[in-house]
């Protein structure tokens, strides 16, 4: 686990994240500064849930909508994610944030504060506490489709079984997970998009 001098936030929320759907579930437990905005929660999301940063996603929270700004989808009518920091959602214990990665297969992320602490100035934050299971394969089908797809690979007599072998790759491992894999890129924590190379650490063996 990361162990240098916290630059910055004065306060940590630990946050439980949970893929929506997922049994057993798949989930993360992170320690991320309370004055993080919702942009820089997405980017801490994308590494230690495994996700390749592929998707449009966004946040829903007490009926509100966040996501990035983008004037060429002025459909998505969404406050900027920039401005919202944690603090201003996530007020008490147990409230929750709802996170949703590529609206075609709808990964759904349920966030709940868990608790509230001082940052200890031996740590570097955010940092992954504790998870289970690799995120799914990206563009598999969503909740259903990734189902079906762990079946088809379990079976050799599946019909589809060395077409979706072939397709998610040898080294995809459903059971994987590693904390000092995440935890080894949030130790360099750079916001925004600078670690666009190293995405995907969240699902073990990927």
């Amino acid at each position: 686990m990361p162990a240098k001098n916290s630059a910055t936030a004065a306060e940590i929320y630990q946050l439980k994240v949970t893929l929506l759907g997922t049994k057993p579930p798949i989930w993360r437990k992170l320690l991320v500064p309370t004055d993080f905005t919702l942009t820089q929660l997405h980017d801490v999301l994308q590494v230690a849930m495994g996700w390749q940063e592929c998707h449009l996603h966004e946040f829903t929270a007490g009926g509100r909508r966040f996501g990035p700004p983008d004037p060429e989808e002025g459909f998505m009518e969404v406050e900027n994610e920039r401005k919202v920091r944690l603090s201003s959602l996530l007020r008490r214990t147990g409230a929750k944030v709802i996170y949703t990665y590529d609206f075609g297969d709808s990964w759904e992320h349920s966030i709940v504060l868990q608790k509230c602490f001082p940052a200890a100035p031996t740590m570097s934050y955010p940092i992954c506490i504790d998870g289970q299971l690799a995120c799914p394969p990206e563009d598999c089908g969503g909740i259903p489709g990734f189902y079906d797809l762990l079946d088809a690979l379990k079976d050799p007599k599946h019909e589809q079984h060395q077409e979706l072998k072939d397709w998610v790759g040898g080294d995809y491992d459903p059971e994987a997970f590693s904390i000092e894999a995440i935890n080894r890129i949030l130790v360099h924590w750079i916001p925004r998009r600078s670690r666009r190379s190293s995405r995907g650490a969240g699902a073990g063996a990927r």
